[in-house]
């Protein structure tokens, strides 16, 4: 596996081996030791599964009081990833990094703890699977706005298309709102 670090430290954006034959393809999504080696635990307490059409945009999530690192990969379509970070004593504070990752790429994206992670579907469809590594805490879950002019994120928005938000997303924080690392 190959382990690309970003500009964000600690996110990591991993490229597993495929190997292809005439049947299909193989690839690991999980090593411990790999991980490990680079700083990924090896416990997930929780597995989640997001499908959505062309121009969802979900995020900027966080949980504030009960933080979750996050492993996640595209399981059909496409979309483009963005993380933000929160942690207010790291040197990229305030800065965000986008990737897009789709099925066929078969990437993988760690997303540690102190971060706000967010996505926009767009494929037609686009299914991503992420593990946590603490479970959903309702009670300290945050949304900062995903237009949030600080952060000026640009989302890659083809032409025509408007986000379709939850309402909680369209509720979102300022980023200077939002509670930090």
């Amino acid at each position: 596996m190959r382990v690309l670090e970003s500009a964000l430290n600690g996110v990591l954006h991993l490229e597993p081996r495929v190997f292809r034959d005439a049947r299909g393809i193989f690839f690991e999504t999980w090593n411990a030791e790999v991980f490990a080696r680079n700083g990924i635990p090896d416990t997930f307490v929780q597995d989640n599964q997001s499908g959505s059409i062309r121009g969802t945009l979900r995020g900027l999530h966080y949980q504030s009081r009960v933080p979750q690192g996050k492993l996640l990969r595209v399981l059909a379509g496409e979309i483009l990833d963005v993380v933000v970070d929160l942690r207010r004593s790291s040197a990229s504070f305030g800065q965000w990094r986008s990737w897009r990752l789709d099925a066929g790429g078969h990437q993988l994206l760690w997303v540690p703890e102190g971060f706000a992670h967010g996505f926009i579907a767009l494929s037609e469809w686009a299914e991503i699977a992420y593990k946590c590594t603490a479970p959903y805490h309702a009670a300290s879950e945050v949304s900062i706005r995903w237009d949030d002019a600080c952060l000026a994120i640009d989302w890659q928005i083809p032409p025509g298309i408007e986000p379709l938000l939850s309402e909680k997303d369209a509720a979102g924080l300022a980023f200077r709102d939002a509670p930090m690392f």
